[in-house]
């Protein structure tokens, strides 16, 4: 059976879910993947109120659409970052608080937690029954040491192992918060987080000591411009992976003056060597990656992760769902050459 196709709703949170929910089905989708910002899903208010879950369920059902994962990122990168005023337009007033750095960062954390216990309480409230899907929050980590990146000044490796012992030390809690609401936490590897490739993952992994409510949102599109083996982080991490993005990426574009690090330049700049483009028009492979994930057994959601700054976002979402659902396929229950042989006595 293919995978349900869904959309993710936090490059649309300027449309209320009331106007978004009818608008995705009509562009080809079966469910959301719910971001925490906007009026999408609102954390405290799942954790508090009976009505407004099922209010939730109702808009969803009204439009023949589902949840498969809730996604707080906003809130999540402010958990290790360094905090300063960039922080501030992202963040709830009341997570932002008075801006003192530790402060923040302590009222993320305890936000996030919150969003576990907000998953558990939303999905153990949809129509039906508890669902038979593992619940999923993705989000981002943030990262003390992301500005040591390059390297320079000199950065010793105990340097970088204080920062996956600080992400270690607030993400812990966190993870044990999910533990109890049966919920499972997906970091979706990425620049400015604790992890953003491969090595940095199985890094990250190991710092909060492999726990089982840790694990990713697959998404090729912040590997790919890297160098980074996409496909082969999935095999890697095959037990980890615990829902998955569909975003695409080009890169080897631009004009020759703009690198990986992107030239402080802004998205859209014919300069850029890499840029985020709608599914099917990057250079992401697909095939790989379905193939990839029908040979770990993954079953959950397809959910694109909509960005190309140069295409109308309702046409390019469109042919994004179009296009998903011509590249999934279910896996094989047999093998292909199994019908050569013969029965016995024939």
């Amino acid at each position: 059976m293919p995978r349900p196709v869904t959309l993710f709703t936090g490059q649309w949170a300027d449309l209320p879910l009331e106007k978004l929910a009818p608008l995705a089905k009509q562009m080809g989708y079966d469910g959301l993947e719910l971001a925490c910002w906007g009026d999408h899903f609102d954390v405290e208010a799942a954790v508090a109120s009976k009505r407004y879950r099922q209010q939730l369920w109702e808009l969803l059902g009204d439009h023949g659409l589902t949840c498969y994962a809730i996604s707080n990122h906003l809130v999540g990168q402010a958990v290790c970052d360094p905090i300063d005023e960039r922080h501030r337009a992202i963040l709830p007033p009341e997570v932002w608080g008075d801006g003192d750095p530790e402060g923040v960062r302590r009222r993320a954390a305890k936000r996030l937690a919150q969003t576990g216990k907000a998953a558990r309480a939303f999905f153990d409230a949809k129509p039906g029954g508890k669902p038979s899907h593992r619940v999923v929050v993705n989000g981002f980590t943030g990262s003390s040491i992301w500005a040591t990146l390059y390297a320079f000044p000199p950065t010793s490796q105990d340097h970088w192992e204080k920062g996956y012992a600080d992400f270690a030390r607030r993400f812990g809690p966190i993870l044990e918060t999910f533990e109890k609401a049966d919920v499972y936490f997906a970091l979706e590897v990425h620049p400015t987080e604790i992890a953003f490739d491969l090595a940095t993952a199985i890094r990250a992994l190991a710092a909060v000591k492999h726990h089982p409510r840790f694990g990713f949102n697959f998404d090729p599109s912040h590997l790919g411009y890297q160098g980074v083996d996409y496909v082969k982080f999935i095999r890697t991490l095959s037990d980890r992976i615990f829902h998955a993005h569909v975003k695409d990426v080009w890169w080897g574009r631009g004009d020759g003056s703009v690198g990986v690090f992107g030239g402080h330049t802004s998205f859209g700049d014919a300069r850029r060597h890499w840029e985020f483009r709608s599914p099917g028009r990057g250079d992401i492979r697909f095939e790989d990656v379905i193939v990839a994930l029908n040979d770990i057994g993954y079953a959950g959601p397809l959910s694109v992760e909509w960005e190309d700054i140069r295409m109308d976002r309702v046409h390019g979402a469109t042919e994004a769902a179009a296009f998903v659902r011509r590249l999934d396929f279910p896996r094989g229950s047999a093998a292909f050459d199994a019908a050569f042989e013969r029965k016995r006595g024939s």
